[in-house]
């Protein structure tokens, strides 16, 4: 039915009745006596049919009831919302549209509201024509007379069942999500471009505590940039993520490392602010799952040492052999000098006889016999130069002097960075390293009348450069002799043997080969303290080496 003027409200409703209540002596038999009554102000601005064309135009459910709430006008956008035509509504109380399942609470609400000539705002469950319930946000403001006394109520709602069943099937998709994630045993989070976590699961949550309160997300990304660089932009790149990269994570206070295995994956979704509605923003999130493969990895490290133990032992006994020989060398270099510079001078002074000839075959039994012991000397087979994470190679060397700790009442203080960048160098030679630094501070430890007995070790990283400490609480070495004790031969303990003397030349010379530096620190009071850097190596190096 097409309802285009006021003469349709005046037959189907009390709309004369109810204007001339607002505002008496407004409304006549005529549309003209209308227009007419209208002040001049208003002629000016637009005419009072238009108004009322426009409620009944309205795309807006729009009803005005009397005080008691009886239906004495709808327009058709009302209609169409719930079903009815105007003539089977006008003249019927609102409350034939009530579901009966709209709380009572808010029945009050709403009278308490618009009978102290308020404004209320709300959602109730109506129904429609044909039984089925919709859910409408309904606005009812009291209307006011000439004397501002209420006389009827104007009403406004939307449909807003469709609505509500979309929020609704978001939120529940979104609990399913969360109740799966939740339960999983993988931690998941994600996070934005700034690396704000926006969702993580119970098994995340948990991560915090186990590393010492840290923001895991936070660490995980660091630990994965030393080797890609930024995650973001390296993920934007590579659509297909990254899969089951293990990571280590240090203890402190001589806690055992933790391994995860950690995947990580870029998506996009799209941006909901308000100036993004007219363009295709996006914005990108990282998606982070986190494995704490720890059991699995001590299993393997078992097996690990136990192979060390055995090719360490086997290295051992060869740079033995070496150290045995090249002392001997040195102790027969001593008297072949000797006569060398004899025979030079008997030379020089025109001398012969039988004493320049017993000297020159001096001379030569000892350089037969040189040239047979350096061709005995063992070579040190060349090892690989590759990426190595320098905590790990610590923790392995103490883990293998464990018992010569345990029988020398030694205290091991292991106080290592959670995130140390990695360095290139060969595995096997900082091992030996270590160790000699390790053995070094025994043998002081055993020489000193101090009561603590402790080593200590630790890494950090300072401009560009990994550097780890290795102190004990030994006699320290006198600053006089700082440089003398990384000299072939010498040592400050009387200890005797050919062997005497080489371990902090070794060491000297394996840190020179990684391109580090190795020095006593003056400043330390305590006992010694040896100070060992190492440039770090740059993630865009790992296309070269293969860690």
């Amino acid at each position: 039915m097409e309802k285009t003027s006021l003469k349709y409200l005046e037959i189907q409703s009390d709309i004369d009745k109810i204007i001339n209540e607002l505002e008496p002596g407004l409304l006549s038999a005529s549309q003209g006596n209308i227009i007419s009554k209208i002040s001049n102000t208003q002629k000016k601005l637009l005419p009072a049919w238009l108004f009322v064309e426009a409620v009944e135009q309205a795309p807006v459910a729009i009803s005005i009831t009397d005080k008691k709430a009886n239906i004495k006008y709808v327009n058709q956008a009302f209609s169409e919302a719930t079903g009815y035509l105007a003539n089977e509504l006008i003249g019927k109380n609102q409350s034939a549209l009530s579901y009966k399942k709209t709380p009572k609470h808010i029945y009050y609400d709403l009278w308490h509201t618009v009978s102290r000539k308020k404004i209320w705002h709300g959602q109730l469950l109506n129904k429609q024509k044909n039984g089925e319930p919709y859910i409408a946000d309904l606005t009812v403001a009291p209307m006011l007379d000439s004397k501002k006394n209420i006389s009827h109520y104007l009403g406004i709602h939307h449909n807003i069942t469709e609505h509500y069943q979309a929020k609704k099937k978001l939120e529940n998709q979104k609990h399913l999500i969360e109740s799966v994630i939740n339960a999983s045993s993988v931690a998941m989070v994600v996070v934005d471009e700034n690396n704000r976590v926006v969702m993580d699961n119970l098994q995340y949550k948990s991560l915090v505590s186990d590393l010492d309160n840290q923001e895991p997300a936070n660490l995980f990304i660091d630990l994965l940039a030393q080797d890609f660089g930024d995650i973001h932009s390296y993920l934007a790149k590579h659509p297909k993520g990254i899969n089951h990269y293990e990571v280590r994570i240090d203890g402190r206070l001589n806690h055992a490392p933790q391994w995860f295995s950690c995947s990580g994956k870029i998506f996009q979704e799209q941006a909901i602010t308000a100036s993004n509605f007219f363009e295709d923003t996006r914005q990108h999130y990282l998606l982070l799952s986190i494995s704490n493969i720890t059991t699995q990895k001590q299993q393997q490290e078992k097996i690990h040492l136990n192979s060390l133990k055995i090719m360490l032992a086997e290295e051992e006994q060869i740079r033995s052999i070496r150290e045995t020989l090249l002392g001997t060398i040195h102790q027969v270099s001593q008297p072949l000098n000797q006569i060398q510079a004899a025979i030079n001078l008997m030379q020089q002074k025109n001398e012969h006889g039988h004493l320049l000839d017993l000297l020159k075959q001096l001379e030569t039994s000892c350089l037969n016999t040189v040239t047979t012991l350096n061709n005995c000397v063992p070579e040190i087979v060349t090892a690989a130069i590759t990426p190595v994470n320098l905590n790990q190679i610590l923790h392995e060397t103490l883990s293998l002097n464990n018992s010569k700790f345990l029988a020398n009442s030694i205290v091991i203080e292991w106080a290592p960075s959670a995130v140390l960048p990695k360095i290139l160098g060969a595995e096997n030679k900082l091992r030996m390293l270590f160790k000699q630094l390790i053995d070094n501070a025994i043998n002081a430890l055993n020489h000193s009348d101090s009561n603590e007995r402790c080593i200590r070790i630790d890494t950090h990283m300072s401009n560009d450069m990994v550097i780890v400490h290795v102190d004990d609480t030994g006699p320290g070495i006198p600053e006089n002799q700082h440089s003398k004790v990384f000299e072939p031969f010498y040592s400050t303990l009387k200890m005797g043997g050919t062997q005497a003397g080489m371990g902090l030349v070794m060491a000297k010379e394996i840190v020179y080969q990684m391109n580090g530096t190795i020095e006593i620190d003056q400043d330390y009071t305590s006992g010694c303290r040896f100070i060992i850097t190492f440039p770090l190596i740059s993630h865009d190096d790992y296309s070269e080496y293969d860690a």
